[in-house]
């Protein structure tokens, strides 16, 4: 009898807590999660890989999260560096285990100030050189603040960052008088999803990374110097050949960016484009294999400046269009009758894969993988 009585009163008190956590719940109180730990843990539960690319006008900042993970690219200029400190606290973020400096000037570094002193950062990646201005000092008066040295990985380092991974791809050299060259470029991955942020890098890194031996091929290309004409070469797009590109730029900025020649070839390759300068922030999903983006790419082509002319003729983007086309790498099986964008695909064996040219793969009679393409 008193064993039946003991499981009952256990019974009866189970009742009565879920009872009064249910009208706590109701009425507002109960036990506190914060809207930030909710949307972290979903994010870390649903093992995804979320890149945001925000809007910080003229400026570059993207946040990637994945399983737990933070890493921040850029921080904007002055005038946004509240709302990119904002935007992550409401994004869960407590804690940054990666804050890349891809180089020194205002429009990309001063937002990171702001996250050094807003959260607990485990690494500072950053470029070897040193800047002349007062805001440089800022930031490593503010990295030494935190207890953290810059770290200057070489070309190839690769990192793991929650599911997936990232891997330093410039610079190669560092330009005595440089800034823009001197940007640290990265490609990070989620399964067989892929992204290329390249800071202000310009026409001669490009060539660099080009020649580098890394795979560069990306679903998600974040064109240079803010779509100016300087970066986003032709073969830097061969070797990249995204199917999205970001770009980040303000609205009516006084350089004129994104310049006409970049979003003539972009448009040329059919490459889809978001801008935030039209959009706003961008937020992308990537499962490992598929990206879900929060809207649909706008595909406004037009460049910054409406009295922007370029330098190329239609004949000309035409013409480079189709040898970047044809010129384009790709990976065939031992068997099968499809070629594949990249060995790792899923559908295909790796250790029995070769490269070759699309235009040859073509000429074989194979087709492209749905997967990949």
């Amino acid at each position: 009898m008193k064993q039946i009585w003991k499981q009952t009163w256990r019974q009866r008190l189970a009742a009565a807590l879920i009872q009064l956590l249910m009208v706590l719940a109701m009425a507002g109180v109960g036990i506190r999660m914060p809207v930030q730990a909710a949307e972290k843990n979903a994010v870390t539960q649903s093992g995804e890989m979320k890149v945001h690319f925000l809007d910080v006008g003229q400026g570059l900042s993207i946040l990637a999260q994945s399983e737990g993970k933070t890493m921040i690219y850029d921080g904007g200029d002055r005038k946004t560096s509240r709302f990119v400190v904002s935007y992550l606290k409401e994004h869960g973020v407590s804690k940054i285990d990666y804050l890349i400096s891809s180089h020194y000037d205002a429009d990309h570094m001063t937002g990171l100030i702001g996250c050094l002193n807003a959260f607990d950062v485990k690494n500072v990646i950053s470029s070897n050189y040193v800047h002349t201005s007062k805001l440089y000092q800022s930031f490593v008066k503010a990295v030494k603040a935190d207890g953290l040295k810059m770290q200057h990985p070489a070309v190839g380092k690769t990192y793991k960052f929650g599911r997936g991974s990232f891997e330093i791809l410039a610079p190669k050299t560092i330009e005595a008088k440089g800034s823009n060259n001197n940007s640290v470029a990265i490609k990070l991955m989620n399964g067989e999803n892929s992204f290329v942020f390249t800071g202000d890098a310009e026409h001669e890194s490009e060539a660099a990374m080009c020649n580098s031996g890394i795979d560069l091929s990306c679903d998600v290309l974040v064109p240079g110097h803010h779509g100016s004409a300087t970066a986003t070469s032709w073969d830097f797009l061969q070797k990249t050949v995204p199917e999205y590109a970001v770009i980040s730029c303000g609205t009516n900025n006084k350089y004129g960016h994104p310049d006409k020649d970049t979003m003539d070839k972009l448009q040329s390759m059919d490459i889809q484009v978001y801008r935030t300068d039209k959009q706003g922030t961008i937020v992308v999903t990537s499962d490992g294999t598929n990206l879900n983006w929060s809207a649909e790419p706008c595909n406004d082509y037009t460049p910054g400046d409406d009295s922007d002319q370029g330098t190329q003729s239609t004949s000309e983007v035409q013409q480079e269009a189709s040898k970047t086309a044809t010129g384009e790498h790709v990976w065939v099986s031992a068997t099968g009758n499809k070629y594949h964008k990249t060995n790792h695909c899923g559908n295909m064996n790796p250790n029995t894969a070769k490269e070759e040219t699309r235009e040859e793969a073509e000429a074989q009679g194979l087709e492209p993988c749905k997967k990949c393409y």
